[in-house]
């Protein structure tokens, strides 16, 4: 077992390329029941999950070891973080787990050409509201006709923050930049139902966060 050298208190590294980051850690399972729910899959076949900003590479690595039918394709922007989920791929020694593309949603087109499932985990609020329109963009193009785009994080409700908490981290976020912030759901399903998507799911998760799966319509800015 390699002992962790702590860098900060939000992130720590081993001695290999990986990051070790606290919130993947709590998150992980929860995430994986609702993907055991709601990923579409036809028995008998793989399906591919595209991972959009798999950042530390914790959540491919864990989701990639425990759905045995599902290929990980995890993709993220930093060249630090790319090295970090090869690591923790690398580690979990899977044979049919691709390399991680290098993957910004706002270049288009993305490098793939095909999806069951897009994946986008505590991203859209630490980048600008243009990563999440390109998101359902490039989605309604990749994804098979059942596929679906799942978000995880923080969201308002009609403009309205769900705790305490959450309003403290949304001041923090613009605090940082102004592009970012916690987004609101409404806003959200509008910008998926412009690209032919509709809101499918609204799950309650850990840490006021929520877990909110979009289904495809098949017609654009329904």
């Amino acid at each position: 077992m390699i002992d962790p050298i702590v860098t900060s208190s939000q992130e720590v590294s081993t001695v290999d390329d990986r990051l070790h980051w606290p919130a993947p850690e709590r998150n992980k399972d929860a995430i994986l029941q609702v993907l055991r729910e709601y990923i579409p899959h036809t028995p008998g076949q793989d399906r591919l999950c595209l991972e959009v900003a798999a950042g530390s590479g914790q959540h491919a690595a864990h989701f990639a070891a425990r759905l045995p039918d599902t290929i990980w394709q995890a993709s993220d922007p930093d060249p630090h973080h790319l090295a970090s989920i090869q690591a923790w791929l690398d580690r979990t020694g899977l044979t049919k787990t691709p390399k991680p593309l290098c993957l910004d949603t706002r270049n288009r087109p993305w490098p793939i050409q095909s999806a069951d499932a897009v994946l986008c985990i505590n991203m859209i609020h630490i980048s600008p509201w243009e990563s999440c329109i390109s998101l359902f963009d490039e989605a309604s193009n990749i994804l098979s006709r059942e596929g679906v785009v799942y978000l995880y994080g923080p969201f308002t409700i009609g403009g309205k923050h769900i705790s305490p908490s959450n309003t403290a981290f949304d001041e923090s976020l613009k605090s940082q930049d102004t592009s970012w912030g916690v987004r609101d759901l409404n806003e959200v399903s509008a910008v998926a139902r412009q690209h032919g998507f509709r809101l499918s799911a609204n799950l309650a998760m850990p840490a006021n966060n929520l877990s909110v799966i979009f289904r495809q319509t098949h017609q654009k800015g329904c």
